[in-house]
């Protein structure tokens, strides 16, 4: 594991991440949110003669980060962490908000599971929920939020979940049908968080992308890590 400081808007950003084979085309690996690097090198172990990189983004896994962010500063600063290995990336394999920042990169080919930036209605219980979360706000303080955020953003910092509040329901559709390069999207099948819904329109959105459905939920990859690659290195093999 080593450690790169990038400076970005004044401010630094220790970043952690290991790179395994320094040689070949360069495949960048992005977890999704609350997720971390390991979670990546547990499903993609390093691919023969190609140069991994797996990477902690800003306040996730060892990388810190007391800054308010968007997913367009995300994509800043892992462009400016690439710059400074002297690395680009012909394949990035992002997944969930990983695919969203993924996205922005705009790699040869773009690898998607189950990415986040198709909004998904949310049950009356939800909304219920988020409504007398608002209305008792000013009654409350952290002890109120902490029963009402969703678990994705417990246990967050201020500056983390104020991110997480900014991200969580972006539409990526025209960053999607803007994208004019290769794309593969892997989907689980069972996936409740980005249901297949989005999988689909994101694949009608990117004029160059092809969707494969997988059995599996959120996570349906961490054991199928070489059945995508072997279909990543295809498709790359004929761009």
């Amino acid at each position: 594991m080593a450690i790169r400081t990038i400076e970005y808007k004044k401010k630094q950003y220790e970043l952690f991440y290991e790179m395994v084979n320094g040689n070949g085309p360069t495949v960048l690996f992005l977890h999704g949110w609350g997720s971390g690097k390991e979670v990546m090198k547990r499903a993609f172990s390093s691919v023969d003669g190609w140069c991994s990189l797996y990477l902690d983004m800003p306040g996730f896994g060892k990388s810190p980060n007391d800054s308010v962010l968007t997913t367009q500063d995300y994509a800043n600063i892992v462009r400016l962490f690439l710059q400074s290995l002297d690395k680009r990336p012909q394949i990035v394999v992002g997944h969930s908000f990983g695919g969203k920042v993924a996205t922005l990169l705009e790699p040869k080919l773009l690898v998607l599971l189950s990415s986040a930036g198709i909004p998904v209605a949310k049950p009356w219980s939800v909304r219920a929920k988020i409504w007398l979360y608002k209305a008792l706000k000013p009654l409350g303080g952290a002890k109120l939020k902490s029963l009402f955020v969703s678990k994705d953003a417990k246990g967050m910092s201020e500056a983390m979940y104020e991110t997480f509040k900014r991200v969580v329901d972006e539409d990526f559709s025209e960053r999607f049908a803007s994208f004019d390069k290769d794309a593969l999207l892997f989907w689980g099948r069972e996936d409740r968080a980005t249901p297949l819904e989005c999988g689909q329109k994101i694949a009608s959105l990117i004029p160059k992308s092809e969707l494969i459905v997988m059995e599996g939920d959120h996570f349906f990859f961490l054991d199928k890590g070489e059945q995508i690659m072997e279909k990543v290195r295809e498709r790359y093999e004929k761009l």
